[in-house]
């Protein structure tokens, strides 16, 4: 069977403007739940593709978009999905996923 989710970077970012276009468009709660969408769809391929860990550029600005990661790497920490989450040591602004188990 050939694998068909596209693989996702190493290190994803999830400011709107890294992953859409015409941004004008939106208002900031739709603007997070399409990061919270791009989120789900670059985790959910790096656990399809057996990736080790990932990492997810969340930012500072409102921690919004922080929290709301945080909430869906809970979601699928409970589930089994992953094994552990943690924000990068060098930089807080960033959420490494190791996915491993």
């Amino acid at each position: 069977m050939a694998r068909s989710l596209p693989k996702p970077a190493k290190t994803v970012d999830l400011h709107a403007t890294a992953f859409m276009d015409d941004l004008d468009d939106y208002d900031q709660d739709e603007l997070l739940a399409e990061a919270i969408s791009y989120f789900r769809e670059q985790l959910d391929a790096a656990i399809y593709w057996e990736y080790p860990e990932i990492k997810f550029i969340h930012g500072k600005g409102t921690g919004n978009l922080r929290r709301a990661v945080y909430e869906e790497l809970q979601r699928y920490k409970q589930a089994g999905a992953i094994a552990n989450y943690y924000p990068a040591y060098h930089n807080e602004d960033i959420v490494v996923v190791h996915i491993g188990l």
